[in-house]
């Protein structure tokens, strides 16, 4: 049984059959503090999603700090009581869904939105705002950065794309190998017995050079498809660094380029797999070479910084970032998306797996990876790794 009250019955009962008072009625009369104007400002303060709430005219009446984190704007003073348009200029895609709060009959609940300007994802939900007596007063919108889920999401599709792609070109690679092999081998054996033609040395030496690069083919979708198991160790971002400088050079012609390293006095290690590392920055530098075309700079920075989490989230530690830039032409907007996808490619004689390698162990070691393009030309690859991760099998 609930314990008794203390309180002295009213005076006045309520009537059987009669609603009863409201809440803070009762309670104000019973001395109790109700809730004050502070509190529920603070209470919005407080919440870790985005709150922006308009009035019937348009007019911002309130917007929390995670709301300018997540649209990556700045607060001023003058917002609060400025149409919210303005407010909002840089971000039409939330002037669109916040006008629709008074024109839609069913508005939007937990939809997701990618924002165009900055890329982040978003899930929100948008209500309207009614008095007392049921008249719309205003509209609140309610959101949440989900960059990181959106991108755990898809790191989970490409796995199991992987594990039915690693299943068919483990076959096929085991069907084409031994032709391969066979063609080489017959094309080595026509061209020794056929030393005194040179028709035929040529034509047998293009030949043997087509097997050789098909076979190579066979064998980067074979890495690509395996699971990457990590041999996790204390590495040195650093001389994973100074180590890959040396290794595109070994792969692509440097030809003129120069090459600017930039190392801070002090690098944290971190918990990674040196060769692989080794691998992400090779095959940076070498897509760089190839892109300038024997002429121009490649500068590739590292520096420690600590990561934010989501707007209205945990931060995610300290991290390792290393960027990659060239003064090269850049790249058109159609290729930057499509730039870490497998078998894409602008090169005549790759084979669109290089990228998609690079970033399949960036996320095995729980980093990040993107790409822009410079206002001044030319294009930048950021590495994000972080100090301490959860390294798992990654297929």
């Amino acid at each position: 049984m609930c314990p008794m009250s203390d309180a002295k019955p009213s005076s006045s009962p309520v009537a059987p059959g009669a609603a009863p008072r409201p809440r803070t009625v009762r309670a104000a009369r019973r001395g109790n503090k109700v809730a004050t104007d502070k509190f529920f400002r603070d209470l919005v303060w407080s919440l870790r999603n985005g709150v922006l709430a308009v009035t019937r005219d348009g007019t911002v009446t309130v917007m929390n700090d995670v709301a300018y984190q997540i649209l990556g704007l700045k607060r001023r003073p003058a917002d609060i009581g400025t149409p919210f348009k303005d407010v909002l200029q840089n971000q039409p895609d939330i002037c669109r869904i916040v006008a629709n709060a008074f024109e839609l009959s069913h508005l939007p609940n937990r939809a997701e939105l990618r924002l165009k300007n900055t890329g982040k994802v978003i899930g929100y939900t948008l209500s309207q705002v009614r008095d007392t007596e049921g008249e719309v007063t205003g509209a609140a919108l309610f959101f949440k950065d989900l960059t990181r889920v959106e991108q755990l999401e898809e790191r989970e599709r490409l796995r199991d794309r992987l594990a039915a792609l690693g299943e068919m070109a483990a076959a096929i690679a085991h069907e084409v190998k031994n032709p391969l092999a066979g063609i080489e081998v017959m094309a080595g054996i026509l061209k020794r017995q056929l030393a005194e033609s040179p028709d035929a040395q040529s034509i047998l030496g293009d030949i043997i050079k087509e097997a050789k690069m098909a076979n190579a083919i066979v064998l980067e979708v074979l890495d690509f498809v395996r699971p990457i198991r990590l041999q996790v160790e204390n590495a040195s971002i650093a001389d994973a660094i100074r180590d890959s400088v040396s290794l595109a050079e070994g792969h692509v012609p440097r030809g003129d380029v120069r090459v600017n390293v930039e190392l801070p006095e002090y690098l944290p290690a971190i918990q990674g797999d040196p060769h692989q590392l080794r691998q992400i920055f090779t095959n940076l530098l070498m897509n760089a070479f190839e892109a300038l075309n024997g002429d121009g700079t490649v500068t590739i920075a590292a520096a420690a910084v600590t990561e934010e989490g989501p707007a209205g989230g945990e931060s995610q530690g300290p991290m390792v970032q290393v960027e990659v830039t060239d003064n090269g032409p850049g790249m058109p907007a159609d290729v930057l998306d499509k730039i870490f996808s497998p078998f894409f490619t602008t090169k005549p004689q790759g084979s669109g797996l290089g990228l998609a390698i690079v970033r399949k162990i960036v996320d095995a070691h729980d980093g990040r990876i993107d790409v822009g393009v410079l206002d001044t030309g030319g294009t930048r690859f950021r590495v994000m790794l972080p100090v301490t991760g959860s390294h798992q099998l990654f297929g």
